[in-house]
C-alpha cells in the first residue's frame, strides 16, 4: 500500500523517442536526523513497548490535586526515562509527575539545559481504553525547545524534530501538505475546556471550519497538526510538557504558532499557554484573525 506521499506522486514513463535523451537526476539530499536524536526516538521507543503498552488497561489509578489521572505506569515510565535520558546527556529532567515546587525551582534556573517529559501525554484515554496517547520528550536549552520527540506507541509512529534540522516521521522527513485553502473548509482540533466563555458560544454557535475534533492528547494533536492531518489547531491552555516537543516539530516542518494574546508564542506564560496554529501560512493568519476578533483579544490590542 502506498503511503500519502507516494500516492502523490506522478510516475511518467519514458516512451521510446525520449529513452535516449534520459539524464541521470539526483535527488535532492534530505538532511539526516542527528546521532543524539536517533538515540532518543531509539530510547522512546523501547520505553514505549516495555513499560507502556504492558500496562495498557491493566494498572489502578488516581487523581492528583489538580483533577487529572494519574497511574502506576506514569510514574515507572518516567524513572526509566529518566535514566534513558540522562545516558544520553547528563542534564536534569523536568517530569510531568514531579510536584509543582520541584518543577518551577528546575525551571527557575533558565540559563540550563534540561529534559522536559511527559511520560504519558493523554492518561484518561490510556486508562479508558482509547488508544490515543503518546510519550513526549523536549531538550530545553536557555529557555527554548532545541530537540522534540513525540511517540505513539499503538500506532509505532515516532514524531521527531531537531532545530534547524527539519522533523521526521518515522525517519522520514515530514512534509505535511494542508489540503484545503480556506478556513471554511478546514479540519479543525479544538479543545475548549480553557477557552474563554465568549469564544466558546462563538465557536458552538458559528464555526468557522468544516468539522471539528478532540482527542485529548496534546503531544499529538501537535503532532496531526504538523503532519497535515489537522488544518488548525486551538487550545487554551497548555504545561510546559504538553507543547515542548510538540510546537518544535510543527514549526520545523514549516508550520506556525502563535497565543492567543501573543504573537511570539515563546513570550507566553510557561505553565498556561493557549495555542493556535497551523502548517499553512495562510490558513494560520485567517485562523488567528478570527480567533481574536471573537475572543475580544483584537479590542484589548489595540
Amino acid at each position: 500500500m502506498l503511503s500519502s506521499n507516494q500516492s502523490n506522486r506522478k510516475f511518467l514513463m519514458p516512451t521510446n523517442n525520449s529513452i535516449s535523451n534520459l539524464k541521470t537526476v539526483t535527488a535532492p539530499t534530505t538532511p539526516a536526523m542527528s546521532a543524539t536524536l536517533k538515540a532518543v526516538v531509539a530510547a522512546v521507543k523501547l520505553v514505549g513497548a516495555e513499560e507502556i503498552m504492558p500496562r495498557y488497561m491493566k494498572v489502578a489509578h488516581q487523581h492528583k490535586t489538580d483533577g487529572s489521572l494519574c497511574t502506576e505506569a506514569d510514574m515507572v515510565v518516567q524513572e526509566v526515562l529518566t535514566r534513558k535520558l540522562q545516558a544520553i546527556l547528563n542534564v536534569p529532567v523536568l517530569g510531568e509527575e514531579m510536584s509543582v515546587a520541584q518543577q518551577e525551582a528546575l525551571w527557575a534556573d533558565g540559563s540550563q539545559t534540561m529534559w522536559c517529559v511527559d511520560p504519558i501525554d493523554g492518561t484518561s484515554n490510556f486508562v479508558h481504553g482509547l488508544p490515543c496517547f503518546a510519550i513526549s520528550v523536549a531538550l530545553i536549552r536557555d529557555g527554548k525547545s532545541v530537540l522534540g520527540v513525540v511517540y505513539d506507541p499503538v500506532a509505532k509512529e515516532a514524531f521527531a524534530a531537531e532545530q534547524g534540522r527539519g522533523a521526521f516521521l518515522n525517519g522520514v522527513k515530514l512534509q505535511g501538505l494542508t489540503a484545503v485553502s480556506s478556513l471554511s473548509h478546514a479540519l479543525a482540533n479544538v479543545d475548549l475546556k480553557r477557552l474563554e466563555s465568549r469564544l466558546v458560544s462563538e465557536l458552538v454557535k458559528h464555526p468557522p471550519y468544516s468539522s471539528q475534533r478532540n482527542f485529548g492528547a496534546s503531544s499529538l494533536d501537535w503532532c496531526y497538526t504538523a503532519a497535515g492531518r489537522y488544518d488548525v489547531y486551538l487550545h487554551g491552555g497548555q504545561k510546559l510538557w504538553d507543547y515542548a516537543a510538540g510546537s518544535l516539530i510543527l514549526q520545523e516542518a514549516g508550520g506556525h504558532v502563535c497565543s492567543l494574546d501573543n504573537d511570539e508564542f515563546s513570550q507566553s506564560g510557561v505553565w498556561q499557554r493557549s495555542v493556535v496554529a497551523a502548517l499553512d501560512a495562510g490558513l494560520f493568519a485567517e485562523w488567528k484573525n478570527w480567533l481574536r476578533k471573537h475572543s475580544g483579544q483584537a479590542e484589548r490590542r489595540k
